[in-house]
């Protein structure tokens, strides 16, 4: 709700400064469009807002392109809106402009009817459209970035908390499924991670906004160098979500065919949960990520007990699954790709090795 009413606030400044400099600075009489350039590039996406200004401004220099020659052309009228109109929104589709938003498509329409249906009455309607249009995104960027600029970290920690939550819980609920022998538990944590996709999706155009905040408010600079930790956090933290699928897919065929499963397994698993945890909590604090790494190299360490023990099929990919996992948490916190490896990989050897040598 804070949130949101602060982007309430950001839109009510930004349409009343840029009705007030196109009116009282610039003397448009009817400035309409200032304000509803304004609101509309507040309105946009968090993390959009710099390429919808960009479009917007395409779509209305290109709408009066179009629209002013066609009028020439063919004069107004009815039929002549519709052609034009047409005309507009073939030639934006043409020049690929649909895949860049439905901004630009939306401008370059409304600005040839503006053209076609007004032209008659109104003369020289081109440049009050593109003044109007440049003052009220420009008001709009103003406001976001200098006057009234978000906290990126409140949006970043608000949506990451959800993602991270859920994922620490179906780890869990993996855990418990091991240690009972529970394969609809471990099958009911691979459903719901694989539901946690509008979470992520949510969580990256968070990122996407703090970022956009980061680079445009003076105010927020000092965040750019969290920003950055979380952006690498977030990126693995969705390759751990897909390692996590796996490991609980494994883990239901390994319970569905009854193979024999050591405590070491679930203890595992148990260990990347709370790497997930400390993860969270350092990632916010903006802390040395010593106890994630901690507990994911406790986790590698726990798969090669097991593996000493010894394990069946789908007790050995269990296993190896569990270390993807580890050395993608250790890539989190800032590891190498060889790094990680190397640790996971030397860790499991040593347990497995110790773990064999007290049997």
């Amino acid at each position: 709700m804070e949130i949101i009413g602060l982007i309430a606030v950001q839109a009510g400044l930004a349409a009343a400064l840029a009705w007030w400099l196109a009116h009282d600075l610039l003397g448009n009489p009817n400035p309409v469009f200032a304000p509803t350039a304004a609101v509309g590039t507040i309105a946009a996406a968090i993390g959009q807002r710099t390429r919808r200004t960009v479009e917007l401004l395409v779509g209305v220099g290109l709408g009066i392109a179009i629209g002013d020659g066609l009028v020439r052309l063919i004069g107004t009228g009815a039929w002549q809106t519709g052609i034009i109109v047409a005309f507009a929104i073939a030639i934006a589709i043409a020049l690929g402009l649909v895949g860049r938003g439905g901004t630009v498509v939306s401008q370059v329409g409304g600005t040839a009817v503006l053209i076609a249906t007004l032209s008659s009455s109104q003369r020289n309607l081109e440049l009050p459209r593109v003044v109007d249009a440049v003052t009220g995104s420009v008001v709009g960027l103003v406001v976001v970035a200098l006057l009234l600029p978000l906290n990126p970290m409140r949006v970043m920690h608000r949506a990451a908390a959800p993602v991270f939550d859920a994922l620490a819980a179906y780890l869990r609920d993996i855990e418990t499924a091991l240690r009972t022998s529970d394969r609809n538990r471990a099958r009911q944590a691979l459903d719901g991670l694989r539901a946690m996709g509008p979470d992520v999706e949510r969580l990256r155009e968070a990122l996407s906004g703090a970022e956009e905040v980061v680079t445009v408010a003076p105010a927020r600079w000092h965040w750019r160098r969290h920003v950055e930790h979380y952006d690498r956090g977030v990126n693995y933290l969705v390759r751990v979500i897909d390692d996590s699928r796996a490991l609980a897919r494994r883990s239901a065929t390994m319970i569905q065919y009854q193979e024999k499963l050591p405590g070491h397994l679930p203890d595992a698993v148990a260990a990347l949960a709370e790497a997930i945890c400390q993860l969270h909590r350092e990632t916010r604090a903006d802390k040395p990520h010593e106890r994630t790494r901690h507990h994911a190299l406790r986790a590698a360490d726990e798969a090669g007990r097991a593996m000493a023990i010894g394990l069946q099929n789908f007790g050995v990919t269990t296993a190896t699954q569990v270390r993807v996992t580890a050395s993608d948490l250790l890539r989190a916190t800032g590891c190498s790709a060889d790094e990680a490896n190397r640790q996971v990989r030397q860790t499991a050897r040593h347990a497995e090795q110790a773990a064999s040598a007290e049997g």
